[in-house]
């Protein structure tokens, strides 16, 4: 896979906090910054498929009657 460098700023405690969580790991910076970037990027691609759908099926009518998402909520606080 073709590799590009990127430059940003991060606050001192969240550096020395990688740099810590590094040590105990056995990584570099490196590892644990790609790391958290593929994380990140996976949870909002998933939002934003969740998102479309929800929007697809809104456009296409299949919502939930207000009544009936109050009478759900109304089963869960009785638990």
């Amino acid at each position: 896979m073709d590799k590009q460098t990127v430059s940003f700023r991060l606050d001192s405690d969240k550096v020395n906090a990688l740099d810590a969580l590094a040590e105990v790991l056995d990584r570099d910076r490196t590892y644990l910054l790609n790391e958290a970037v593929t994380a990140y990027l996976e949870v909002q691609e998933w939002q934003v498929k969740r998102i479309k759908a929800a929007i697809r099926e809104a456009d296409e009518g299949s919502l939930v009657d207000h009544k009936e998402v109050k009478k759900f909520a109304a089963k869960w606080r009785r638990r």
